[in-house]
């Protein structure tokens, strides 16, 4: 199965799209630049989605659902905004169809034009702030602590399964402050809150950073972000935490009395993560033989594959593994039983090797006479034979290991590729034969930002947030900079 594989070496580009077509994580859509998330794919997000959602809640946030359709006009109010997504937003101006007097099927009925065209969300911004204006009167009301899980639309014209589809699946957060440093204090938790998530359950490591103000979300007055680097030297944007300051409270006149009982606008920050995360999981952590993913949000954390001669031997190894089962699930631990007679346990092997599942657990007739089991980990490959006796608790702790060696491994590979640059040529040679993060200096000005980015393709991913005060040179015109960035060619 993994020769169906383009190697990583080969074809970068094509090995991602073979994983996630072969690893059933998605599929084409017969909608030019949208994808069919298989049950497998959708399996992964649920459980990232999951992990998150407690991990919004612990921290005070409550779900909600706001409209699909955004009025045109909500858009016209904040400038930046609009600007900002101007250019992705599909737009409704019907709203009903008729058949073709000419026989050509249905056709738009010119009679039924909206009186104003609907949006198709691509963020909710605009109609969670006009929401929000009759929800807030007082101080009593705030802070207001929102999320939503829906799917937006950004039209996009190059398309890459997960990593850029004209839909896509997220979580935007919406927040209401009484004051700016509670704003900002939100803003900062919630970039820690995917810092964590993407750490412990993704086993990417992220560095944290501010985003420059060519970068900035629409809207912001403070993008905050958290970088990931793939296997092949190219930075992700994982995930984004926006302090908007009060901008959108002006725009759709949202304030609140407060205990002074005068009239203020609200402070306000939104935040998301998107299956575009997924993408990343791949990119950062398979191999060519398939996908590998990270136990504690893999789909099956443990497959389990007998084999035998006749059906008195697999009813044999049933009645035993029908125990490992329930001692497992005990622990928590989502386990599969292949029994399929229609597959031999080595297409089995290759199966479950190329969908990532991190342990696998082989036993025949002659394991069970000696009360024992193969135990075969994805991440390294390893096989191990191991007592049935205490299997569970084997397989918790391996499971563990498995979780942070990945953890590890990536981390190993990131701190590898973070280089220092003084220089315009060691910076170009850097970006070319290693790509990765280039730590350098930068005049601070957007042009410069643009120039860069112009000859080399290369922009910057964040300021990060440990950054430390160092005199330098700027890489491009030699002017001061007090401060490295990162910089790096990115998805």
């Amino acid at each position: 199965m993994s020769k169906e594989i383009t190697s990583r070496a080969a074809d970068y580009s094509q090995w991602y799209n073979d994983l996630v077509l072969k690893g059933e994580l998605a599929d084409y859509s017969a909608v030019r630049g949208c994808m069919v998330i298989k049950p497998y794919g959708f399996a992964l997000w649920e459980n990232m989605r999951d992990a998150l959602d407690k991990m919004f809640k612990d921290t005070g946030h409550v779900n909600a659902y706001f409209p699909l359709f955004i009025p045109k006009n909500f858009l016209s109010k904040e400038a930046a905004h609009v600007e900002g997504f101007a250019k992705e937003c599909a737009v409704v101006t019907h709203y009903r169809l008729k058949n073709d007097p000419n026989g050509g099927g249905v056709v738009v009925d010119p009679e039924a034009k909206l009186e104003e065209e609907l949006i198709v969300r691509p963020t909710s911004e605009t109609i969670i702030w006009n929401t929000y204006k009759d929800w807030i009167q007082s101080y009593r009301d705030l802070p207001l602590l929102i999320n939503q899980w829906a799917n937006v639309v950004r039209w996009e014209m190059r398309t890459r399964l997960f990593l850029r589809t004209a839909e896509f699946l997220w979580q935007e957060g919406h927040t209401a402050h009484a004051t700016k440093e509670e704003a900002i204090e939100e803003t900062e938790k919630m970039l820690d809150v995917y810092a964590t998530f993407a750490e412990e359950f993704m086993a990417v490591p992220v560095i944290k950073g501010v985003k420059t103000e060519s970068e900035r979300f629409a809207g912001a007055e403070n993008t905050y972000c958290i970088e990931a680097l793939m296997q092949d030297g190219k930075a992700l944007q994982a995930g984004t935490s926006h302090f908007l300051g009060q901008n959108f409270a002006k725009a759709f006149d949202v304030k609140f009395s407060n205990k002074e009982n005068q009239l203020e606008y609200v402070w306000a920050t939104s935040w998301g993560v998107s299956t575009r995360l997924v993408g990343a999981l791949v990119m950062a952590h398979s191999d060519d033989q398939g996908l590998i993913l990270p136990p504690k949000i893999a789909p099956l954390q443990v497959v389990i594959v007998p084999i035998y001669k006749g059906d008195e031997q697999k009813a044999q190894i049933g009645v035993k593994v029908d125990e490992i089962i329930k001692e497992l699930k005990a622990l928590g631990i989502r386990v599969k039983y292949d029994d399929n007679d229609n597959a031999r346990p080595g297409w089995k092997f290759a199966e479950y090797e190329m969908k990532g599942v991190p342990v696998r657990l082989a036993i025949g007739a002659r394991d069970l006479e000696k009360n024992v089991v193969e135990v075969a980990r994805r991440d390294t490959k390893e096989k191990n034979t191991v007592s049935l006796d205490g299997i569970a608790g084997y397989v918790q702790q391996l499971l563990a290991d498995i979780q942070q060696n990945m953890f590890n491994k990536a981390k190993l590979y990131r701190d590898e590729h973070i280089t220092k640059a003084d220089s315009w040529d060691e910076f170009e040679k850097l970006l070319d034969e290693k790509g990765g993060f280039i730590s350098a200096h930068w005049d601070g000005t957007a042009e410069t930002e643009e120039a860069i980015k112009e000859k080399t393709k290369a922009t910057i991913r964040c300021i990060p947030l440990n950054n430390s005060q160092e005199e330098g040179k700027c890489i491009l015109t030699g002017k001061s900079s007090s401060q490295r960035v990162l910089f790096a060619r990115a998805y």
